[in-house]
């Protein structure tokens, strides 16, 4: 007879949710932690070594005093997030976690390993969330015991100041954690949208082809890229252009999705710019390398 599954709103008799813990010490995986220190979670962040993982650390106490230099946290708080902060890189640390969100890199075997691991450390009653920006919640739920409490929990870019989190429903996840999900984004002081599982979900299905048509144009000679944005800026009242967008998201991060639209959706307008592929063989993946359509350093171009 199998196992019934707990209903995720049931922490040990709370009521909400204190125990966070998430994999993968990269951008998004800090910003999520230091969301979540900022509203009173105890954060746990691993990473494939205990190296990346304080490397992690250390970048998210980085974070926090740059946000009391800009007034948004206050001096005497940072010693007592810090403290709710832990990391490493054994999965063990998260066997008390109520919630548990994978922020590795987007490779569906790679995060389908990673949510194996975790649903075997941590308890029933824990929601299990992914960070994919397009892969499937579906085929990733094969991984999770208790599939019912898997979903996707897709924030943004940079974490800290982006309100949106598509909370995305797989075949297998249940009512009761599309709820929590969504509260828990809420007590994160996040606004959430529901989604139905499909690729590249709300945002990217809409932004990441414009970003590529952009690519296109460059790639053509059209205009250039600094033209290119201003055009977007100016013509449709963009906060930011297409391509600093697209250096800011990652070039490499871009192109997966792209393919992943492509291949999953079956249609040729999805196909990725060659001049993406082009510029991740240089080594050109955009603000976090130095260089993507612009250069960064002392005066980055945005």
């Amino acid at each position: 007879m199998a196992t019934k599954y707990p209903s995720v709103f049931d922490f040990g008799g709370q009521n909400m949710a204190t125990k966070l813990g998430i994999i993968g010490a990269g951008t998004m995986g800090r910003g999520i932690a230091e969301v979540g220190l900022l509203h009173g979670f105890f954060v746990t962040i691993l990473d494939a070594t205990a190296e990346l993982s304080e490397r992690g650390y250390g970048e998210i106490e980085r974070s926090l005093r740059r946000g009391v230099e800009k007034g948004r946290v206050v001096p005497e708080k940072v010693g007592e997030m810090l403290a709710r902060l832990r990391h490493g890189a054994d999965y063990d640390l998260l066997k008390e976690a109520d919630v548990v969100i994978e922020a590795v890199y987007e490779d569906l075997e790679v995060k389908k390993e990673v949510l194996s691991k975790v649903s075997r450390v941590v308890s029933p009653r824990a929601l299990i969330g992914s960070n994919t920006s397009s892969l499937s919640i579906t085929k990733m739920s094969e991984a999770v015991e208790y599939p019912e409490r898997f979903l996707g929990i897709h924030f943004f870019n940079p974490v800290p100041v982006m309100r949106l989190v598509e909370v995305i429903r797989g075949e297998r996840t249940s009512d009761d954690t599309v709820e929590k999900a969504l509260t828990f984004a809420r007590e994160l002081g996040k606004t959430p949208i529901a989604v139905k599982e499909s690729p590249g979900f709300v945002v990217n299905r809409l932004l990441c082809p414009m970003m590529n048509e952009a690519a296109f144009l460059v790639m053509e000679r059209v205009a250039s890229p600094e033209d290119i944005d201003t055009a977007m800026k100016l013509g449709a009242n963009h906060p930011i252009g297409p391509l600093a967008l697209a250096d800011l998201v990652g070039i490499d991060v871009l192109y997966a999705i792209m393919n992943t639209l492509y291949l999953e959706l079956d249609d040729p307008k999805y196909r990725p710019c060659p001049l993406l592929k082009e510029m991740i063989d240089r080594g050109h993946l955009g603000r976090k390398t130095g260089q993507g359509f612009f250069l960064y350093g002392e005066n980055p171009k945005s």
